[in-house]
């Protein structure tokens, strides 16, 4: 909790940290995401819309990368838990050992029919050795898991 001084209590001033925290100034949600300069990422089934979300992503990030590129990153967005533990091995046996896969989905508000959730996600990824780090909103519909390979398997 922000504290105020006794000075700004009594005046009603809100400071000046209060005005990062009430703005929700937050990191971009590519750095959330972990995309680093001349990284090579592979987007699989992402929304039209996605690349705009990632605003002052460094120009030297390439997002169209394939998986014979073998990317540093991969984010995948389904709406469907069917053939999700098929894709993630071929995602694992793609990154590098400290590469990472996000797996996104329509959250349960949006109103998008989906038979997804983060359990979902993590049925399918830890018999695969995949963990799950990480949890990030991308946008008023999609939702992200971050998984990476066990720390004992890498």
């Amino acid at each position: 909790m922000l504290r105020r001084s006794g000075a700004e209590a009594a005046s009603g001033a809100a400071g000046p940290r209060a005005g990062c925290l009430r703005t929700g100034m937050s990191k971009a949600l590519w750095r959330k995401l972990g995309y680093r300069r001349g990284m090579v990422a592979c987007l699989d089934e992402a929304p039209e819309h996605y690349r705009a979300l990632l605003r002052g992503l460094p120009q030297d990030v390439r997002l169209d990368g394939t998986l014979d590129d073998r990317p540093k990153l991969i984010h995948h967005f389904t709406t469907e838990a069917e053939g999700l533990r098929a894709r993630l091995a071929v995602f694992k046996d793609v990154i590098p050992k400290t590469g990472a896969i996000w797996i996104s989905w329509p959250k349960k508000a949006s109103g998008v029919p989906t038979d997804m959730s983060g359990d979902a996600v993590r049925a399918a990824a830890l018999p695969l050795g995949l963990v799950d780090v990480k949890v990030c909103r991308i946008d008023e519909t999609w939702t992200a898991l971050k998984l990476v390979i066990r720390k004992e398997d890498r």
